[in-house]
Formats: structure tokens, sequence, C-alpha cells
């Protein structure tokens, strides 16, 4: 194993909003930030449904995973982070059929309001594709 840290913002995701990469990669693994409904334009999605706040997180993590050489299939933990409990299931729908046969390990915490006024913001660790 090597200490040598990759941090990552692609092209294809909106610039980061504060002093932080999308992506670190370190040791195989692939450590995704916290991603909001942000098109890659930087166009916040705060008025749209919840479910297209939810493809557009999912959306983001999973550019961050492939410009880092991993992918939705190489999760090993997911952290998501709803404004209202209330979303949870709407929330299941989008992300089983974004995950398809991946299932890694999950938690869903309800946190109140999140930053902008999003309803939804997700983070995740994988591992690098061998």
């Amino acid at each position: 194993m090597t200490s040598a840290v990759t941090r990552i913002n692609p092209a294809t995701m909106a610039k980061p909003g504060g002093h932080y990469s999308h992506v670190s990669v370190a040791n195989g693994f692939v450590f995704v930030s916290g991603q909001l409904p942000i098109k890659p334009d930087g166009t916040k999605l705060v008025d749209a449904s919840f479910e297209e706040q939810a493809a557009q997180v999912l959306a983001n993590v999973r550019a961050a995973l492939e410009a880092a050489g991993s992918s939705v299939a190489q999760l090993v933990q997911v952290r998501v982070y709803v404004a209202s409990l209330d979303d949870w299931p709407a929330f299941n729908a989008v992300y089983a059929l974004w995950a398809a046969e991946a299932r890694p390990a999950r938690a869903v915490v309800p946190t109140g309001p999140l930053h902008f006024g999003f309803r939804v913001e997700v983070e995740a660790v994988g591992v690098v594709v061998a």
C-alpha cells in the first residue's frame, strides 16, 4: 500500500462549492465527498422534486466514482442524508434503480434542513477497480 493521496475534481461535475475535493483516493479506496443535487453546469436543483434531486445526487456520485477509476459496483459504503425521513421510501426506489445489483453497506440519516434547502445529500466509499 502507498500513503499517496490523489484528489480529483472531475470536469464532468460542478466545481466544489467549498474547500474540499469531490474525490480522494488512497490505498485503493475511493472517498466521495457529500454530493448535493447540483448539475454539472452548477445549476442547483433546490425547487426540483425529491426524485429529481436524488437522481442528480446519484449521478454526481457515479461521475465521481468513475473519475477515480471506480464504479457503482465497487461501492463499499453509502451514507444518505435526508432532510425528512418521509423521503426515505422515494430515495430507496431511485437508489435501487441506480445501484442495480450493487448492495453496499448503507445508512440513511434524517438531518433536518440541508445546505441551500436541498432535500438529500449522499457520500460514499468505494474501491478502485483492479
